[in-house]
């Protein structure tokens, strides 16, 4: 008996997921029944912020664009680890000052590497 009552517990959120659900599925159907078709070579043209489309999408470039931003976004996510680490610096005391040292200096060895290898050099 215990265990059909816990599962009532989830029925709001399951009713709330089937609402949603169904309003997305029924707003899709309808736009699609409903929306103009009108199809035109102007219509069918990419289309970016107003400017008109230059050349092919498709061209190649320098792989250093994508490596400068995973590793921006690499170091950037240190910052999101030192923000509980700040707010509970009191309560962790040296150990956990120890712990940021050492994941700090492991950051720092990983930027010297990259450094090292040439990564963030542009030619």
């Amino acid at each position: 008996m215990e265990n059909t009552s816990h599962l009532w517990s989830y029925l709001p959120i399951v009713a709330m997921a089937v609402i949603a659900l169904g309003f997305v599925v029924t707003t899709m159907v309808a736009t699609h029944y409903l929306g103009p078709r009108r199809k035109s070579a102007v219509k069918d043209d990419p289309f970016e912020c107003g400017i008109e489309v230059k050349g092919n999408a498709r061209t190649p470039f320098s792989i250093k664009y994508f490596l400068v931003a995973i590793l921006f976004v690499l170091f950037d996510v240190e910052v999101i680890f030192m923000y509980p680490w700040a707010v509970n610096f009191k309560s962790l005391g040296l150990f956990g000052l120890l712990e940021m040292f050492s994941f700090m200096a492991l950051m720092i060895v990983g930027l010297i590497y990259i450094i090292r290898r040439g990564a963030l050099k542009w030619e």
